[in-house]
């Protein structure tokens, strides 16, 4: 069965944190489509500026955890402080957890996440400057390049995307998984 993901983004993403994996993924063959939180194009982030635009090919309100193998969640600091204030955003987030499904975020991308309520009693990581963000909600934070804590993939910044991809894809390719023997 092909695989579907979604990476779930809006404008201020950084570029790197989108492109990389979703690169990584098509090359492993895996259908990956940009959900946003409107239609059209969204902005990227790169080096303090603004960069490129991506093509969106949903929109949040049209999409379920259903209809997907795993999420991925870029970082850049507006696109998940947008994301966090979005509640079609944090269901969209919840359900891939209630289903079991890999979620993988990297820099201020497990922002989102604390908003969600999925963080508390998860092993993870993330930019520096939202550690204390994460353990307030709970979160086990560690300084790795990439942590994985049962489909649940979390690294730091750019310079981690190529451990970060490579886990992102195992986990895909290992599935749903079991928290039952946590």
């Amino acid at each position: 069965m092909k695989k579907k993901i979604a990476i779930l983004a809006t404008d201020g993403f950084e570029e790197s944190e989108l492109k990389s994996p979703k690169e990584a993924m098509e090359k492993e063959g895996f259908t990956v489509e940009i959900v946003s939180l409107k239609s059209g194009k969204i902005k990227s982030w790169s080096d303090g500026n603004w960069s490129n635009e991506y093509s969106v090919d949903k929109v949040i309100t049209d999409v379920s955890a259903k209809q997907y193998n795993a999420l991925v969640l870029p970082g850049g600091v507006i696109n998940p402080d947008q994301l966090r204030i979005n509640e079609d955003a944090l269901v969209f987030i919840r359900d891939f957890f209630k289903q079991s499904k890999p979620v993988a975020a990297i820099c201020h991308g497990p922002w989102s996440l604390i908003n969600a309520d999925v963080v508390e009693g998860r092993t993870m990581t993330s930019y520096k400057s939202i550690k204390r963000d994460l353990e307030n909600a709970g979160a086990l934070w560690v300084d790795k390049e990439v942590v994985v804590d049962e489909a649940f993939v979390t690294s730091r910044t750019p310079d981690d995307l190529p451990a970060f991809n490579s886990k992102l894809i195992e986990e895909i390719k290992e599935g749903k998984h079991d928290l039952q023997h946590a």
